[in-house]
């Protein structure tokens, strides 16, 4: 009975110093549970996102090293509200920036990137962020209209420098058999000697070539040889005729773009692997095709091209800014398509983007970036 006595005192002797540690053991947990909610709460810092774009006003001008225009400062506020901090890396043609995106060298590409079947084969678009489409670009019509650079356009033509080389040759031949026939005659309008005798010759060759002979060889090889000659300089100044006719016409009409009716037949310019370039190439239109818009417009100014198509806000900005007075834009849009941002597929930022771009249309930012670019003053 004592025994059992003892034993229970013995345990009742160390329960102040169990419930001590009960004590701490709870007040430790506690402290987890406040702090553990704390700091989960802090945000996970964003990675910074790789922007691939190009230069093609006035999406994206860049100037010094220095982004500017519409498609940058749209990204800009993309990201500003989602909270990313991005790069950007500028790329020289539409088919290296999606090359970068594809191979996983961007997160995000955006200039004036059109949406298109076979591209979202391979990419994820956002939602539309500006309707375009193709157009016209030709040279000013009354920059050709002036006769005098037509004319002279004309003599240094490839076609009318070859008959001019054909006439030059068939001048020395004949000028040779008048000479050789017309030397030994005592009543002959050639001196024996070949020169001054050639000259005269030459000259009567040309005269007659040209239907104004004022003197006929005295002898009978000579006469034949004039009469002979004389048919030819009636049908070479036929052919001199249609030859320039058929010239002046070709400029003419190459001056009468209005459509995309007219293009069959002429040499248009666009850049390589564009939307322009698959369309023209799809209606049989001959292309010269050109790693950077700006060579395009160096080629219609050069006559090198007889019109450029490309995307129809781009050609109206270049028109009414460095092209002014020398270019102009013709017909409507006969290609209607939309911008869009390119992302890799399944990009866990498309409805992130998708989001931000709604609202920002929605509370009045995407029309405040559009008149900055593409107002009155702009246009």
């Amino acid at each position: 009975m004592i025994n059992a006595i003892a034993s229970k005192f013995r345990q009742f002797r160390y329960f102040p110093k169990l419930h001590i540690w009960l004590v701490l053991v709870g007040g430790l947990l506690a402290l987890l549970l406040i702090v553990h909610p704390v700091q989960s709460q802090k945000p996970q810092p964003q990675p910074s996102l790789l922007v691939a774009t190009r230069a093609i006003p006035p999406f994206v001008f860049t100037e010094k090293g220095e982004l500017s225009g519409f498609s940058i400062d749209l990204w800009r506020s993309i990201a500003r509200q989602i909270g990313v901090e991005s790069k950007f890396i500028e790329y020289p043609t539409v088919a290296d920036l999606l090359s970068a995106v594809k191979n996983s060298k961007a997160n995000v590409g955006i200039a004036a990137i059109s949406i298109t079947a076979e591209r979202q084969q391979q990419f994820d678009f956002s939602l539309p962020m500006f309707a375009a489409g193709l157009q016209i670009l030709v040279r000013n019509p009354e920059k050709n209209s002036s006769g005098f650079p037509n004319i002279l356009q004309l003599f240094f033509s490839a076609a009318l420098l070859q008959v001019i080389g054909l006439a030059l040759l068939l001048i020395v031949v004949a000028a040779h058999i008048i000479w050789l026939s017309e030397r030994h005659h005592q009543a002959g309008m050639i001196s024996k000697s070949y020169f001054p005798g050639i000259f005269k010759a030459g000259w009567w060759a040309a005269a007659t070539l040209a239907t104004q002979a004022d003197e006929m060889p005295r002898g009978v090889i000579g006469r034949l040889v004039a009469i002979i000659w004389m048919f030819i300089g009636v049908i070479f100044v036929a052919y001199f005729t249609a030859t320039a006719t058929t010239s002046l016409t070709v400029q003419q009409l190459q001056g009468d773009i209005k459509s995309v009716d007219d293009l069959p037949g002429k040499l248009v310019a666009t850049t390589a692997g564009s939307t322009a370039a698959t369309y023209l190439k799809e209606h049989k239109i001959s292309v010269l095709e050109v790693a950077k818009i700006d060579q395009a417009y160096d080629a219609l100014q050069t006559k090198k091209a007889d019109a450029v198509v490309f995307d129809a806000p781009v050609l109206l900005f270049y028109a009414a800014n460095e092209g002014k007075g020398k270019v102009e834009v013709v017909g409507s849009i006969f290609r209607e398509e939309n911008y869009g941002i390119v992302l890799p597929n399944n990009s866990p930022y498309r409805k992130q983007i998708n989001s931000t771009l709604l609202n920002l249309k929605e509370n009045g930012t995407y029309q405040e970036i559009y008149d900055k670019w593409f107002g009155a003053k702009k246009s």
